[in-house]
C-alpha cells in the first residue's frame, strides 16, 4: 500500500487547522479522523507530543485504498479530512469539459510520430506563489507515487516540472532517433544522447526497460528546440531543474492511457490550487485522433455521473437512508450529488429512486453503483450505524458448486492428473497475446499495481500452459488440472461481467492428441452421471479440425482438443498438448 511522508504543519493547515495547530489532541483522535481516507498513521510515525517543532515534524501515513491516488499527497489527504470535518467542497474553475471548453493562452503540439510510442499528454501552468522546501518535497513525492504506483513504474504515466519563464511556446512533443538528439540531463554535467542516457545515467538505467527496444523515443522541446525532457526517463538540467523559490511552473504528464494521464494531471492541479497556486490551462493539439479528440484543454473533466438506487444502499447497509441523507453523506466525502430517479447501469429494472453522484475532478474510482454506496457509508461514519444482534442463526455449509468441484477433483486425480492452483490475475501477454486471443471479452483492472496482475483471467488454459512452459525438465507425460474461477465481460449481467467456475485440464506428451482429451472428458462425464454432445469448434487456441465444443442440455459448456502449435511456440512448449476446459456451473442440475 502507498505510504506518504507529510510536513505536519502544512498538513494541518490544509486540513483546516489555522496556524498548523492540530485539532486532534491525541494520536488516537488523528487515527480516527484518517479513517475517512482509508488511512492510518504508520507504526514508526513520530508521536504528536515528541517535543519537535510542528514545522519540522513529519507525519508518516499509510493509505489503504489503491483506488484513490488523489490521497497520495499532503494536499489530497488533508482535503479529504477537511471536507469530512465540515468544510465546503472546493471549486476548481480551471477545468474544461465537453460542455465547457476554456480558452488557453499556451499550447502544446503533439506530433504524429509519438502515436505508436507514448501518445498522450496533459499539462497546465501553476503560478502565483513561491515554492517552499516542504512543498517541493511533497511535489516530488506526489510525482513519484503517481508515476510508480498509479503509473506502473512510469510505463503508463510520468510527470515533469519546469520553470515557465524560460520556456518558448508552443512546446513540441515528438519522437526522434535516440542517437540524433543530445542534452544535459538532471544530475549530470555533460550532454548525452537519448541512447547514452539509457546506458550511463542512473535514471536511464532504472527505466531503460520502457524505451530501449523502441526505434523512436519521445522528446519534449520548446519552440526554440531547447529540450525540456526525455519522457519518461529524465528532465533536462536547464528547463527541468525546479528549485525552492520558483513561482511559475509548467507541469506535464505523458503516458499510454489518456484517461489515466488526464486524471493524474487533475490530481496535481487540484493539489497545487489548494496550496494557493493559480492554475492556467494549456491546450493540447494532436495530429491524430484520441479518445478526447484532436484538441483538448487540460486540466480536463471527463468523469461521468453514476446513479445508485436507494434500494441498493438499504440492501448493502442494512437500514433505510433517504436520498437527502445520502446526498449529505456524499458531500462529506467531497462528492456532489442530487436526488434522482433513474436506472442503474446494467440493471433491467426501470427508473427507481436514488442519488446521482458527480465524481470530483480528482477522482475516477466510481466504476459501479456500489462505489457510490460505499461513499455514502463512509460519509455517514460507521458510528452512525446502530449495532444489531444477529436475528437469524444458520448452520454453515459448503456451496453446491464447491461440493461439485470436489467431485470433479477426485475424478481428475483418479485419471492421473495433478491438481494445480493459480492466481486469477495475469498479464495481457500471458492471457491474450500468448493465447492468440483478441482480448475482446477479457476484464482489465483500471488501476493495476503491476502489469503482471493487470487482467482477470477468462480461461484456465493460459495458467496450465504457463506451468508446462517451465516443466520441460520433468519426465513425461505431464497431466495437470485446476478447478477455479474465471471472469469475462457479459452485458447481460448487472455488473457487466460474469464469474464462473471452470475445470481446465492439460496433458503434454508425444502422443497427446484429440483422442486423449476426448477419452478423458468422456470418463469425467460418465462418473458425473451426465450426458453431453459435441459440436464443431473454431476456437483459435486449438488446431482447426482437431477440436470440439461440449454441449450440455443444448447449451455450450466447454471445449477440448489439441493446442495450436503457434500457442505452444508462444509459451516455449516443445511437445504436443491436449487440453480442455469445462464450465462447471453449467453442469449443476
Amino acid at each position: 500500500m502507498p505510504k506518504i511522508e507529510v510536513n505536519e504543519e502544512a498538513f494541518y493547515t490544509l486540513a483546516g487547522c489555522p496556524g498548523g495547530k492540530s485539532r486532534w489532541n491525541t494520536r488516537e483522535d488523528l487515527e480516527e479522523a484518517l479513517t475517512c481516507a482509508k488511512a492510518e498513521l504508520d507504526s514508526d510515525a513520530e508521536p504528536l507530543d515528541a517535543g519537535i517543532p510542528v514545522s519540522d515534524r513529519v507525519l508518516k501515513i499509510e493509505l489503504n485504498d489503491t483506488n484513490r491516488p488523489d490521497l497520495w499527497g499532503t494536499a489530497g489527504c488533508a482535503r479529504q479530512l477537511n471536507i469530512y470535518g465540515g468544510a465546503a467542497i472546493p471549486s476548481y474553475p480551471f477545468f474544461s469539459s465537453p460542455g465547457k471548453p476554456l480558452r488557453a493562452q499556451h499550447n502544446i503540439i503533439v506530433e504524429k510520430t509519438v502515436q505508436q510510442v507514448r501518445p498522450y499528454l496533459a499539462g497546465f501552468i501553476a503560478s502565483g506563489r513561491a515554492i517552499t522546501d516542504p512543498m517541493l518535497r511533497d511535489m516530488i513525492q506526489t510525482q513519484e507515487k503517481l508515476a510508480w504506483n498509479f503509473g506502473r513504474k512510469r510505463r503508463t504515466i510520468s510527470m515533469g516540472l519546469y520553470r515557465t519563464a524560460i520556456i518558448g511556446w508552443p512546446i513540441i512533443y515528438r519522437a526522434v532517433d535516440p542517437d540524433s538528439v543530445s542534452f544535459v540531463p538532471l544530475q549530470w554535467d555533460t550532454p548525452l544522447t537519448l541512447r547514452e542516457i539509457l546506458r550511463q545515467h542512473p535514471k536511464g538505467k532504472e527505466y531503460a526497460f520502457i524505451q530501449e527496444h523502441e526505434p523512436l523515443h519521445p522528446l519534449l522541446t520548446d519552440s526554440g528546440g531547447a529540450v525540456l525532457s526525455y519522457p519518461p526517463i529524465i528532465n533536462s538540467a536547464d528547463l527541468g531543474a525546479v528549485q525552492v523559490g520558483d513561482s511559475d511552473l509548467f507541469v506535464e504528464l505523458t503516458g499510454t492511457d489518456q484517461r489515466a494521464v488526464t486524471l493524474a494531471a487533475s490530481i496535481v492541479a487540484c493539489d497545487l490550487a489548494d496550496n494557493g497556486f493559480t492554475i492556467e490551462p494549456v491546450e493540447i493539439k494532436y495530429e491524430y485522433d484520441t479518445p478526447f479528440g484532436r484538441t483538448c484543454v487540460t486540466p480536463w473533466y471527463f468523469q461521468e455521473p453514476v446513479f445508485c438506487s436507494l434500494s441498493r444502499i438499504e440492501k448493502y447497509l442494512g437500514e433505510k437512508i433517504s436520498a437527502a441523507d445520502s446526498v449529505k453523506a456524499l458531500a462529506r466525502m467531497g462528492v456532489r450529488a442530487e436526488a434522482a430517479e433513474d436506472a442503474e447501469s446494467g440493471s433491467r429494472l426501470g427508473p427507481v429512486p436514488g442519488v446521482r453522484a458527480f465524481p470530483p475532478e480528482y477522482r475516477n474510482d466510481f466504476l459501479h453503483a456500489a462505489d457510490v454506496m460505499e461513499d455514502v457509508m463512509m460519509g455517514r461514519g460507521l458510528s452512525a450505524f446502530k449495532p444489531l444482534r444477529p436475528r437469524d442463526f444458520t448452520v454453515g455449509r459448503l456451496a453446491p458448486i464447491t461440493l461439485f468441484s470436489r467431485r470433479v477433483k477426485g475424478i481428475m486425480a483418479g485419471l492421473g492428473y495433478q491438481e494445480m492452483i493459480y492466481n486469477y490475475l495475469g498479464s495481457r501477454k500471458d492471457l491474450v497475446e500468448n493465447m492468440c486471443g483478441s482480448g475482446g471479452r477479457i476484464i482489465r483492472i483500471s488501476n493495476p499495481m503491476t502489469e503482471n496482475y493487470e487482467y482477470v483471467r477468462d480461461s484456465v488454459l493460459a495458467s496450465l500452459l504457463a506451468s508446462e512452459a517451465v516443466s520441460g525438465h520433468a519426465a513425461y507425460p505431464h497431466r495437470i488440472f485446476e478447478t477455479g474461477k474465471v471472469a469475462y465481460r457479459d452485458a447481460s449481467e448487472n455488473t457487466g461481467a460474469a464469474t464462473r467456475q471452470y475445470l481446465g485440464f492439460l496433458k503434454a506428451d508425444r502422443d497427446a492428441g484429440f483422442n486423449t482429451a476426448a477419452s478423458h472428458l468422456q470418463t469425467l462425464f460418465y462418473y458425473l452421471s451426465r450426458d453431453y454432445t459435441t459440436g464443431e469448434s473454431d476456437d483459435p487456441r486449438f488446431i482447426p479440425g482437431r477440436a470440439a465444443s461440449v454441449v450440455y442440455r443444448g447449451k455450450p459448456a466447454g471445449v477440448f482438443g489439441e493446442i495450436h502449435p503457434a500457442i505452444l511456440e508462444n509459451w516455449g512448449v516443445t511437445v504436443p498438448c491436449a487440453a480442455g476446459e469445462i464450465d462447471l456451473d453449467a453442469l449443476i442440475d
